[in-house]
């Protein structure tokens, strides 16, 4: 499945990504350390009983090791497949007698005209060879090469209990035609439940190339770099657990490192204007504001009673967050004013999603579980945090949860939703008065997370159960067309689009 999808800007990938160097024997340390690799045995009671040879172990933890290792950088073969055995491996070897190989017979290809014919001391002089590798090499090149006009889109995957981040790559040919395909993917160490991209400067310069990402059963959230192929570990990691201890007979005893949540990240969002920020939701009931640069958390908020599930900033007022929770309700909290106790609107069900519009710095939408979106108006809050203001609309716009939201960066008033019913609607929410004008069946399966492209507006992209990724050019629609062709028209023709 697909579980979240964050968009990259165009022209901040590096062309060619470099590619990580092997991981240290510490770092393979740390990883067994941490959990994301597990070295074999680990499942044997705690009492030690029953005999064993005493070499068959080390053999079973070294090739275990070898596999898990090559897992993580993600050239594992399909000899790491469940069910499989090093004793494949083994048997494998024996067949290819490579003990006897130097005993078999030599002799020339009676079809040949000699060993000349055979043998070159390199591919490089071997003329046959020498086409065929610099055929090989330039179209890897080009797969490889991410071009100033491609559109980069990250997806957070899970599939057979393999969890990652796959970085696909949306190209237009000069005529017309679209290609989606997966450029690289990042192994990560548990389920992806969000993701956010930042370009904070984690490794010096002006701008990087990051994306954050939150994880099931893990207080942490780790920050990977997009630019590196084949990297085994987090640039940064907020948070997580420092130090578990586990007594027999007894609840293990976890201490976290210091401003670290206590649950799974459930959602978060980065602060484009202070580009160090970045706020996250936990299922600990908590909000979080993180300085990336420091990895340190700087505020922490206590203001819901159930599971945050999203976090959104706004797009004008830039200290000002709103947070959604399973206790039914959004809290708005603004940075400029500390002391205040914010502003709650209470809704109908758990809070799956929000976002600000981006055209207005009044006004938001927030979905819920019960297949419902309303929309707010900020200014219709009083000044008492225990009020309760009405929605400026209520939209029915699913038969089950609506876990996903996104507004057209260029185009006022049009809402994508996205549902477990596997639709994906359109709405034109002007003057508070929704009206759905397309809808479809993009065969995602269940989808829980659509967004509009920043660089191309009108490009959705569309993740859900299927673990594949699509992506709807929403131009093409006809009533789309008709509402909002100025727009269309606009975006193509500004450049790089």
């Amino acid at each position: 499945m697909i579980s979240a999808i964050s968009w990259v800007p165009r022209g901040v990938s590096k062309p060619v990504p470099s590619v990580a160097d092997p991981p240290t024997k510490e770092e393979i340390d740390e990883l067994i350390k941490t959990g994301a690799l597990e070295r074999s045995g680990d499942g044997e009671s705690e009492d030690g009983d029953g005999e064993m040879d005493v070499e068959t172990p080390k053999k079973d933890d070294q090739i275990s090791q070898a596999l898990e290792v090559a897992k993580a950088l993600g050239k594992a073969s399909k000899v790491t497949e469940s069910g499989t055995k090093f004793d494949d491996i083994t048997d494998g070897l024996r067949e290819l007698d490579m003990e006897h190989y130097d005993d078999e017979e030599d002799g020339i290809d009676p079809f040949s005209s000699g060993l000349g014919d055979l043998y070159y001391p390199s591919n490089d002089m071997d003329p046959y060879l020498k086409d065929k590798d610099d055929d090989e090499e330039s179209e890897d090149s080009d797969d490889m090469t991410i071009n100033p006009t491609d559109s980069v889109i990250v997806c957070a995957r899970n599939e057979d209990d393999v969890s990652q981040l796959e970085i696909w790559l949306y190209v237009e040919s000069e005529d017309g035609e679209s290609n989606v395909y997966v450029h690289h993917d990042v192994i990560i160490s548990s389920f992806p439940l969000c993701t956010a991209w930042l370009d904070c400067p984690l490794k010096g310069g002006d701008k990087g190339n990051f994306i954050a990402v939150g994880l099931m059963d893990e207080p942490s959230i780790e920050i990977w770099d997009l630019d590196i192929i084949d990297e085994v570990q987090p640039c940064v990691v907020l948070g997580g657990i420092a130090e578990m201890k586990k007594k027999k007979g007894k609840k293990a005893s976890i201490k976290y490192k210091e401003g670290s949540h206590r649950d799974s990240v459930l959602g978060l969002a980065w602060n484009k204007f202070y580009r160090n920020v970045l706020a996250s939701a936990s299922a600990d009931k908590q909000v979080k504001i993180w300085d990336v640069a420091t990895g340190k958390c700087t505020i922490t908020m206590e203001h819901h009673t159930d599971k945050v599930q999203a976090v959104a900033w706004n797009h004008f007022a830039h200290q000002v967050l709103l947070s959604g929770s399973f206790d039914h309700s959004v809290v708005l909290k603004d940075g400029r004013a500390s002391s205040h106790s914010g502003y709650k609107w209470t809704v109908t069900a758990d809070v799956e999603s929000l976002a600000w519009d981006p055209h207005t710095e009044h006004s938001f939408v927030v979905s819920l579980e019960d297949g419902t979106v309303k929309g707010f108006d900020i200014r219709a809050a009083t000044s008492s945090s225990t009020s309760e203001s009405k929605p400026s609309f209520t939209l029915h716009a699913h038969d089950k949860a609506v876990c996903a939201i996104s507004y057209n960066p260029s185009a006022p008033n049009l809402l994508a939703t996205g549902s477990t019913d596997k639709m994906v609607k359109l709405w034109d929410v002007s003057n508070n008065q929704p009206s759905c004008i397309s809808s479809r069946n993009p065969k995602a399966g269940a989808v829980f997370s659509v967004s509009f492209s920043e660089d191309n507006p009108f490009l959705l992209a569309i993740g859900g159960s299927k673990g594949t990724l699509e992506v709807w050019d929403t131009s093409y629609d006809a009533a789309v067309a008709q509402r909002f062709g100025s727009y269309i028209k606009k975006s193509r023709t500004t450049p790089g689009s």
